[in-house]
């Protein structure tokens, strides 16, 4: 008999659904699979190199609710970039649902790999409860949480992938990572004491300290004031007491950083807020998953309490734990309490978190190296037996107190890392190089660019091989074959002769990009900017397209193409590349621009140099000339007595700057700069001005409050001229708090929009993009030849 129409049970569908983006290793299989036992529908999840494939069977009801879910209620840590489907077969005998192995098919990969996440609430539950199996287990993670870049191979995420390849789980832990219900199902990284890696503590000769807890045993060599090489998720660490003046200066003498500022360590947000200006953006960033070191404003007692960890400096950089081991620091300092609300509470312990990189050169990742390369600078090492596959930094980042709290990148690394940089458009994959110093990698894979990890300097044969390592990771995790490389134009860079030897090989084409057309367009990539731009490109040095040194540049972007409006009056370099060393000798030589070269002798009767670096400047001998804006900071800083030789890069504008933010806002100086011809802005005036102020921090304020004057003229008469309305800020003089927010406060209250540098770094970490960008724009010509 048959049934009415009304009794008639719906007719099933069947659908196959495709998801891409950073849905591997974040708890996505276990969601669709929970989220089907939900809605009462039968199929199967799996992992593939193209993201996540899903085959559903139901009601047409219930799987167009599974599609919405899949988007808006998807795991915390994944990113859900692209859901595709296609209509399938209904199967007769479809029944329950399933996670399926990996697909370790041939198909190109379109996903990305997680980024490492800081230990989770519900795992620092666990790990400070004695009851539990796990309790202070430094390798506690789930699905919420832990690493995921630093230890992947290749995709598919699965363990097999990854350094937990050599940890068979034990059947508890199996049982975990097997059950639908629990946070560990599929949890890649999975591990308890009894089959996971574990801890050794070593002495300064590399042999075990025997009879003594790892974690007990660093803790009471660092409160002794012992220096401590701490392996990481991407690195080592070297770590001291903050507290231990003495301590820190052996830290400096040891790893030669002479007075370049140290990271430190806190429990918590409210220990931090006693250290630094904790605003709420800065809470928010100090408390977020990816866990940076974020740059707070110091409190008073920082100098005197923290003594040489950030001398002169009004910033300082503050992290909170991110790694189970490093909890687990604070936690034997505070007593080993039970429970979490130790963690709501002020910590003494203040530790000292530099990055184990002796000389400039790369991190060190592996425990046989570290034994070997940090001999001498620590006096123990606390290692473990988990390989780190990808080096990877600390990011650092600043807090912008707006109405919308935003950050600004000052070196994008872990936990940032390889997250995806969506473009305007598609085109053909493109390798970058990047420039020389601070130098990161960039690949394209259609819309999306990968900005690797920072790399470093790329002044030492290890830093190179470390750039080569990027990219050969990049290619593989990411399963691209670049059919585009781009480089810096200056001939001489490692990143410039290996892209050239790379394009040779693939037999691809090679595209030089100039440095500051490439910094603008590392900014418009980012916002999607297709329209042409204001560029405000404000650096240290950069080759630009006359052969000479460029630094202090008004361009005009328009896709691929880059016009030069105008440049900063060129000062001369006395003594070439030893003047962006030395602030001195560019306060020598804007003292010779103003006729004064008699007075260099006798401003500066420390420097052995002096009289000949007036003849120098007299004859016009070794005293290249430059437009870059970093060497008029370091002539202003010399100038006022801030700084005459400096121990590290741009030290002499950071002191600046931060007599500058002590002062408080300081006024324009009137008639104090010039725009000449060929739109050639001339700040000489506001040098001679500063050249008889006798307050150093008046004369900061000053400084920056007449050069946003100044820059601001500069670019909006450039508006006027061309008629375009957006300015783009890039270089790392955009690093300076006060000229970006001043700059791009008073250009917006003109009406113009303003493009700032937000999620990449505006230094050199951020032109790999840019290159990326223009190539891409160059593309259909570069094609066809």
């Amino acid at each position: 008999m048959l049934m009415p129409r009304t009794q008639r049970q719906p007719r099933p569908v069947r659908i196959r659904i495709r998801v891409r983006g950073v849905v591997q290793g974040v708890g996505f299989r276990p969601f669709v699979y929970r989220l089907a036992q939900e809605l009462g529908v039968a199929g199967w999840v799996r992992n593939d190199g193209a993201g996540v494939d899903i085959e559903v069977q139901g009601s047409a009801a219930a799987i167009a609710e599974l599609r919405e879910r899949l988007r808006r209620d998807a795991p915390p840590l994944a990113r859900v970039d692209e859901i595709g489907e296609e209509r399938c077969a209904v199967q007769a005998d479809a029944d329950g649902f399933a996670i399926l192995e990996s697909n370790r098919s041939d198909a190109a990969v379109h996903t990305a790999i997680g980024h490492d996440t800081a230990v989770c609430a519900d795992c620092l539950a666990e790990l400070f409860d004695p009851a539990d199996r796990r309790y202070r287990y430094a390798f506690i993670n789930c699905t919420q949480c832990g690493p995921r870049y630093t230890l992947t191979r290749a995709l598919p995420y699965d363990r097999a992938t990854t350094s937990m390849a050599p940890f068979p789980q034990c059947p508890p832990c199996l049982g975990e990572y097997q059950a639908p219900e629990h946070r560990r199902f599929h949890a890649e990284p999975n591990a308890c004491p009894d089959c996971g890696p574990s801890l050794m503590l070593l002495d300064a000769q590399g042999m075990p300290v025997p009879g003594v807890d790892p974690i007990a045993g660093t803790v009471a060599r660092v409160l002794r004031g012992e220096i401590v090489a701490i392996k990481g998720l991407g690195g080592f660490h070297l770590a001291c007491d903050a507290r231990n003046a003495e301590a820190v200066a052996r830290l400096r003498d040891r790893k030669q950083r002479e007075e370049k500022p140290f990271a430190v360590m806190v429990a918590n947000p409210v220990t931090a807020a006693q250290w630094g200006d904790v605003c709420s953006g800065a809470e928010i960033l100090l408390a977020a998953p990816e866990r940076p070191i974020v740059l707070l404003r110091k409190q008073r007692i920082v100098d005197e309490q923290l003594h040489g960890v950030a001398p002169g400096l009004a910033w300082l950089g503050v992290m909170l734990p991110h790694t189970p081991l490093q909890y687990l620091l604070f936690h034997e300092a505070a007593g080993r309490p039970d429970g979490l609300a130790w963690l709501t509470q002020p910590q003494p312990l203040v530790l000292v978190m530099t990055s184990a990189n002796p000389g400039g050169e790369p991190l060190v990742i592996r425990n046989h190296v570290a034994l070997q390369r940090l001999a001498g600078i620590a006096d123990a090492f606390l290692l473990h037996d988990r390989e780190i596959l990808v080096r990877c930094d600390d990011s650092v980042v600043r807090a912008e107190p707006t109405d919308h709290p935003s950050q600004q990148f000052i070196r994008r690394a872990r936990g940032y890392i390889p997250r995806a940089i969506k473009l305007a458009r598609s085109g053909p994959s493109v390798l970058a190089l990047g420039g020389y110093f601070k130098n990161t990698v960039c690949l394209t894979r259609g819309d999306e660019a990968f900005v690797s990890q920072h790399v470093g300097d790329l002044d030492n044969a290890a830093t190179c091989e470390a750039m080569i390592e990027a990219v050969a990771h990049l290619r593989q995790v990411l399963d691209i074959q670049p059919r585009l490389v781009a480089h810096d134009l200056h001939p001489e860079f490692f990143s410039t002769r290996h892209g050239a030897e790379l394009a040779a090989e693939w037999a691809v084409p090679a595209v030089a990009v100039q440095h500051h057309h490439a910094h603008i367009a590392a900014v418009l990539a980012e916002h999607r900017s297709d329209g042409p731009a204001i560029g405000l490109a404000l650096d240290g040095v950069g080759l630009g397209n006359d052969g000479q040194a460029w630094g202090g540049e008004l361009l005009l972007v328009d896709g691929g193409s880059c016009k030069r409006l105008g440049h900063l009056r060129r000062l001369p370099l006395p003594g070439g590349d030893r003047a962006a060393r030395e602030p001195w000798r560019m306060a020598a030589a804007a003292l010779h621009l103003m006729g004064r070269g008699e007075e260099i002798a006798e401003r500066f009767p420390q420097q052995p140099g002096a009289k000949m670096v007036n003849r120098m400047l007299a004859q016009r001998l070794n005293a290249p000339l430059t437009s870059s804006m970093g060497r008029w900071f370091d002539a202003a800083a010399g100038l006022l007595g801030t700084r005459e030789t400096m121990a590290y890069e741009g030290q002499a504008a950071m002191l600046l700057e931060g007599l500058a933010e002590r002062w408080g806002e300081g006024l324009a100086l009137r008639d104090a700069w010039r725009i000449g011809a060929d739109n050639v802005l001339d700040l000489l005036p506001l040098l001679e001005a500063l050249s008889a102020e006798a307050n150093p921090a008046r004369g900061a304020a000053q400084f920056h409050a007449t050069l946003v004057a100044a820059l601001e003229a500069w670019a909006v008469a450039a508006v006027q001229d061309t008629g375009v309305r957006t300015v783009a800020f890039g270089g790392g003089c955009f690093l300076n708090h006060i000229l970006v927010r001043n700059l791009g406060r008073r250009l917006a209250a003109r009406g113009l929009t303003v493009l700032t540098a937000q999620q990449l770094p505006s230094n050199d970490g951020g032109i790999a993009l840019g290159q990326a960008w223009v190539a891409l724009r160059w593309a259909p010509q570069l094609m066809e030849e």
